[in-house]
């Protein structure tokens, strides 16, 4: 049993009070335009908000990349790529400025998408003060003005972390609390579960969840789905298959909190149509049906943890 949510575990306090279904949707890179479109327009006809995590070399065009370096990396390495250019950077931007304003969450990636598992607290600390820095001077450094408010957002807005490939380790931890992160989301748990509210950096899991003929556990992410289903190997002629199958593992996975425990679904897509787009696909008729139920809020991981935390303190006092 996690921390902080014992009270929600128990029998009678479920007779008196029946949580609403959070559901937490995000998206790992945040780069490419065309899907930043998609999203937002998915997000406006459904009331869901979403949690972008945001790799920070998306802000800076090829021209730029010497700018970056990675703890043990030389200079200019990224294994995500740059911006083509800074007109592209520049569209991200403002995609990210409208998301913001919107309502949606931005949290960090980190920068050049490294496995940082054996990284120390100072190597993370040296690479959220770059992602801190690409934030703030992206405006100017692709000569657009910076809008008004962007510097508070740049500063202060970015509360959550989901580490590369899911690879944590305890220097991470210790620098995400030495910065002040809210939440982190890099780990795996079996099926669904309470957020940690036991340290000062709330911990999110994401869940495995059933999926396939079989039943199989899976890590309830896009990617994880690409390699089951076809290896990493781009499939298109099997897309509506894939769809399907998507589809009914996160239904399923959601009627079975929304008619038991009620814990918060996650479920983690990256800006890559796999498959055709087969996961997208998927994640877009889940949305739109899902979202606009009763008892039901699609929500950032910032109003997940005010909510989930507001509920654990009424429940205690």
């Amino acid at each position: 049993m996690l921390a902080g949510f014992g009270v929600l575990a128990t029998p009678s306090a479920q007779a008196e009070f029946r949580p609403e279904q959070l559901v937490l949707i995000s998206f790992d890179g945040a780069h490419d335009n065309r899907l930043w479109e998609r999203s937002l327009k998915m997000a406006d006809r459904s009331g869901a908000r979403f949690t972008y995590f945001l790799s920070c070399t998306f802000l800076m065009s090829k021209a730029q990349r010497e700018a970056y370096k990675a703890p043990g990396y030389s200079a200019g390495r990224s294994n995500v790529g740059f911006a083509q250019d800074k007109a592209e950077a520049l569209t991200r931007l403002e995609h990210i400025w409208s998301a913001y304003q919107a309502g949606h969450e931005i949290g960090s990636h980190g920068c050049g998408h490294f496995d940082g598992k054996d990284w120390s607290k100072s190597d993370w600390l040296y690479e959220f003060d770059q992602f801190n820095a690409a934030l703030t001077g992206a405006w100017e450094k692709n000569d657009a003005e910076t809008p008004s408010g962007w510097q508070q957002f740049a500063t202060s807005a970015i509360k959550g972390f989901r580490a590369p490939y899911l690879a944590t380790g305890d220097g991470l931890f210790a620098a995400l609390e030495s910065r002040g992160f809210a939440y982190d989301a890099s780990t795996v748990s079996k099926g669904p579960v309470w957020p940690d509210f036991s340290r000062p950096t709330a911990h999110f899991a994401l869940p495995l969840i059933p999926e396939g003929p079989k039943q199989r556990a899976i890590i309830a992410m896009d990617y994880n789905l690409f390699v089951r289903h076809s290896a990493a190997i781009e499939t298109p002629s099997k897309s509506e298959e894939f769809e399907h199958r998507a589809l009914e593992a996160f239904r399923a996975a959601f009627e079975a909190e929304y008619s038991g425990k009620r814990r918060p679904l996650q479920l983690g897509f990256h800006f890559v149509e796999m498959n055709g787009g087969a996961y997208w696909n998927a994640l877009e008729r889940f949305v739109e049906e899902t979202c606009g139920r009763a008892e039901v809020a699609c929500v950032t991981y910032q109003e997940a943890v005010t909510r989930l935390k507001a509920k654990t303190e009424g429940s205690a006092s």
